[in-house]
This record gives structure tokens, sequence and C-alpha cells, in this order.
């Protein structure tokens, strides 16, 4: 790989540098944020709009899947704190649902992210082991997922 083309990788496996901020999962899965509530005010008719953040995510994960595979050779370690695109990933899962949702429900989903990216619950401990870049991001993936049902099922019981 020629270094142009690694230092892209790390750039955008780092989000232009976040990954380099104190703790940077919590920054990463802040841009998740920043992502989706951004694509919530797209001109999108409302029922779009989760697919339009679903296609975003799914687009941001096969690039960080590259990226993220170059970063882990460029720092000569598995997935290495800078890494913060899988966070991205993650948390514009748990809020696809409801993007366009008060804050109130962002921040849930935020927190809720935040704790299952941390403990890793069964399979996304497993997922962690994929070779490359496909370990990195499918952990995280699996994070929002949970995040997303638990969100979920929050709606459903506050109703």
């Amino acid at each position: 790989m020629t270094e142009s083309r690694r230092g892209a990788a790390v750039w955008i496996a780092s989000c232009g540098g976040l990954g380099y901020l104190p703790i940077p999962g919590t920054f990463g899965a802040a841009a998740g944020v920043g992502v989706v509530a951004g694509l919530a005010r797209l001109p999108v008719e409302g029922r779009w709009l989760p697919l339009a953040v679903a296609a975003a995510a799914a687009a941001i994960y096969a690039v960080g899947v590259w990226a993220a595979g170059a970063a882990e050779r460029y720092f000569g370690r598995t997935d290495p704190g800078p890494i913060v695109i899988d966070e991205v990933v993650g948390q514009m899962i748990a809020l696809a649902a409801r993007p366009g949702a008060q804050w109130k429900w962002l921040l849930a989903g935020f927190i809720l992210f935040r704790i299952f990216d941390v403990i890793k619950p069964s399979p996304a401990r497993r997922a962690e082991h994929l070779p490359g870049g496909w370990g990195v991001m499918t952990d995280d993936v699996v994070a929002g997922l949970y995040s997303l049902v638990t969100l979920a099922l929050l709606g459903f019981v506050l109703k």
C-alpha cells in the first residue's frame, strides 16, 4: 500500500483525528450522533429517513473495514484506540430507527451504545476476532444492534 493510501486509511479510521482525543470511543460515538442528527435534517420524507441512515451506516461500514484494516497494520496492533470509525457506525445503527428523535432519545441511544460497546455481550466479543478490519467494525455493529433493540423496547414500554 502506498504511503498516501495508508495515510488516507488512518485519517478515515481515526475520523479525521478524533481517535487521538482522550476517550476516543466516546468521541467516535458522538460523531455518530452528529452524523445521524445531520442526516435527520435532510429533506427526506420521514419514513425514508431510517433507510437513509442505514444506507449511510452500511457505506461507512464498507469503507471502515478497509480503513480499519489498514490502520491496524499501520499501528502494528489489533483494534488500536485511534480507530473510531467503528463507533461512528455502531452509534448510527443504534439510532437508525428514530433518527429525527428529540435530544433525550439521542442521548439515551448514545449512553446505551457506549455501555454495549464497552461490555461487548456475545456475539460482539466473538465478532472482535474476525480478521482485520472486519473484527474492528463488526463488534460495534453488534453493540449498535443491541442498543437499537433496547431503545425500541424502551420506546414500547414508555408509551
